[in-house]
């Protein structure tokens, strides 16, 4: 999966696009079991579009961290805009590099997280600051993970559910309406066409569209043991 940056003065609304995955969030979430006003850790938030649908369902509280300043402040303005300011909290840290004490979280999300800061590490960052039996849920590609399930024990987890996103997702609900968008910001813009936000996102069409089924990704949720 690839990660979505957005920053204020690039010229594509990602944040439109991402939205309509929103509903494959809402089913991964659906795969843990009730947990009252839960303390959550929202890892690599982003702009967080993943992170106000987990506050709605989750009802409780949300930690959003990212090293990205900007995408950090576009979150804070719609936790203001959308009066969450009671469940979340935005925190400019690493997973590798914070102040969380032991057993601080029941649940961490990660979508599309893992196969950037490695798997292994992730893993043992997140087992210390995940209460006794918490949930680490990740959206990740399935090609990447799928050698660590076989080890999860070893890892300090077991697979609790999986859920898998229908096949060639992230080119039919993301990168060919990002493509798209593209061809109508270039039009309405060609001075456009060398800007470094629309170039990297061309070469990744290219790459997405040369074979979709390598990106199919699946939510894991994983309980720590």
């Amino acid at each position: 999966m690839i990660i979505i940056k957005i920053k204020d003065e690039e010229p594509l609304d990602l944040d439109e696009i991402r939205k309509r995955f929103i509903k494959y969030t809402r089913k991964g979430f659906q795969l843990i079991p009730k947990i009252e006003n839960p303390k959550i850790l929202d890892v690599g938030c982003g702009t967080g579009v993943p992170t106000i649908e987990l506050a709605k369902l989750s009802g409780g509280k949300i930690t959003a961290m990212d090293i990205n300043t900007k995408e950090l402040k576009i979150l804070d303005k719609k936790i203001i805009k959308q009066k969450l300011n009671n469940q979340i909290k935005t925190i400019n840290k690493s997973l590798f590099n914070n102040n969380f004490e032991d057993h601080s979280f029941d649940i961490i999300w990660a979508e599309g997280v893992f196969h950037i800061i490695g798997f292994k590490e992730g893993f043992e960052a997140c087992h210390r600051i995940l209460k006794d039996k918490g949930f680490l849920v990740l959206n990740s590609e399935i090609k990447k993970i799928k050698n660590y399930l076989k080890n999860l024990d070893s890892l300090g987890y077991k697979l609790y559910d999986c859920y898998k996103l229908p096949d060639e997702i992230w080119w039919d609900e993301f990168y060919e309406p990002l493509e798209r968008s593209i061809k109508s910001v270039l039009n309405n813009n060609p001075n456009l066409k060398n800007d470094k936000q629309i170039l990297r996102f061309q070469d990744e069409i290219v790459m997405v569209k040369s074979n979709p089924k390598d990106f199919d990704t699946a939510f894991y949720v994983l309980q720590k043991i």
